[in-house]
C-alpha cells in the first residue's frame, strides 16, 4: 500500500512539471506571437508610407508635367 501512495506522489509530482513546462511553452509561444504581430504592424506602416510617398511623388510629376506643358 506504501508502494502504491509513493508511487502515485511520484506520478503526481512529474506530472506538475510536465504542467509546467506547458504552462511555459504557451507563455513563450504568447510572447513570440506578440512580437509577430508588432512587427507586422510596423512593416504595414513602413509599407503605407512608402505606398504614400510615392502617390505623392507621381502627384508632384503630374502636376509639373501639366505645368510644363500651358507654359
Amino acid at each position: 500500500m506504501i508502494r502504491i501512495s509513493l508511487i502515485a506522489v511520484a506520478a503526481l509530482g512529474l506530472s506538475g512539471c510536465g504542467l509546467a513546462e506547458t504552462a511555459s511553452t504557451g507563455a513563450t509561444a504568447a510572447a513570440a506571437g506578440a512580437e509577430e504581430a508588432r512587427q507586422a504592424q510596423q512593416t504595414e506602416k513602413k509599407v503605407q508610407d512608402q505606398v504614400q510617398a510615392a502617390a505623392q511623388q507621381a502627384a508632384d510629376r503630374r502636376h509639373a508635367a501639366e505645368t510644363n506643358d500651358t507654359n
